[in-house]
């Protein structure tokens, strides 16, 4: 469980990662519009995991990998636009969030399911 000065800071970490991925990054990843899903802080606040999600984008690790080797810079526009606010500027660790994918999916075979209607006078038994 997160503290109240977790949750607080990576809310900033994210909505300045938003806003430099959006603006000053924009042509450096193509087409690929990338959007910051989740922001995680270790305790310490030295570490953030930040949760990527791509769009638009056809090798989404290839394009993972890039954003990593450019994390030094993407830490220092962050460190420009948070200096005030923070007195630590955190590492950033960057992952691929699934999560919409892996809805999609449940999705698929949820709808997929061949469930036959009750025959009349039928009753469901539970356990």
């Amino acid at each position: 469980m997160e503290s109240k000065r977790q949750q607080q800071f990576a809310k900033l970490i994210q909505q300045d990662l938003s806003d430099i991925f959006q603006k000053d990054m924009r042509t450096t990843f193509g087409k690929a519009f990338v959007t910051i899903t989740d922001v995680k802080m270790t305790p310490d606040l030295a570490i953030a995991r930040v949760y990527l999600s791509f769009m638009l984008a056809n090798d989404k690790a290839g394009l993972l990998q890039d954003i990593r080797e450019k994390s030094k810079h993407i830490r220092g526009i962050l460190g420009n636009r948070i200096r005030n606010q923070a007195r630590i500027i955190p590492n950033l660790e960057f992952f691929i969030d699934d999560t919409a994918e892996y809805a999609a999916q449940m999705d698929a075979l949820i709808s997929g399911l061949d469930i036959p209607p009750l025959k009349e006078g039928e009753e469901i038994e539970l356990d």
